[in-house]
């Protein structure tokens, strides 16, 4: 297939030719490539591949709706942590770019397990940055460089807002019998989410503390 040439030179791919541009009403995807929709189109419920597990077909699907809202609120972390690694400036610089670096990985750990548990459940993960910002429950940080201290009061108001639907699912999971999921919340997630969230609050009021002094 070829491609136009960017307009401003060099060979920078602009867009795809005239002809395979998407025409209105209809799909760039059609339908014979699906090979598992995310959610029926209909009722918005969760549809799942049939897998043996020994447990039920709802408790299935109402754990993946709950792990695909953690999901997105773990990637959505995550990015935060990178933003404020990039952003981070002062004083403190290279304590906590070390720290968000960290931070970012174990979230980055975090996001695997929870996708492969979707998955395993027969589930579809979302995996799309539009799709993540239409499902998570965390606040949009601004683009500007902030001081250290908002980076720290941001992660640390995510971090609370994750533990609140992660201690909420693990209950639920609980619940439904799914013993996998609920351990995979409380074991990683919970605990990770409490240590990270622990250090920031440290950092927290330490570089509150060094404001009033100067």
């Amino acid at each position: 297939m070829a491609f136009e040439v960017s307009p401003y030179g060099g060979n920078e791919i602009a867009a795809p030719p005239a002809e395979t541009r998407d025409k209105p009403g209809e799909s760039p995807y059609p339908e014979g490539r699906v090979r598992q929709a995310f959610a029926n189109s209909s009722s918005h419920r969760t549809k799942l591949a049939d897998i043996r597990l020994a447990l039920a077909r709802r408790a299935r699907a109402e754990s993946v709706a709950l792990l695909n809202r953690i999901l997105a609120d773990t990637m959505t972390l995550r990015d935060l942590y990178k933003k404020h690694q990039w952003q981070t400036s002062g004083a403190t610089f290279y304590q906590l770019h070390l720290l968000f670096d960290t931070h970012h990985d174990e979230q980055e750990a975090l996001i695997d397990a929870i996708a492969e548990r979707i998955e395993t459940l027969g589930g579809v993960s979302i995996a799309m940055a539009a799709d993540v910002s239409e499902t998570t429950a965390l606040v949009r940080p601004p683009r500007d460089r902030e001081e250290p201290s908002w980076q720290l009061a941001q992660l640390a108001d995510a971090h609370e807002r994750v533990l609140y639907a992660v201690r909420a699912a693990a209950r639920r999971a609980a619940a439904l019998g799914d013993d996998g999921t609920n351990d995979l919340l409380v074991s990683d997630v919970i605990r990770t989410n409490e240590k990270q969230a622990w250090f920031v609050q440290e950092l927290l009021e330490t570089n509150g503390q060094d404001k009033q002094e100067r």
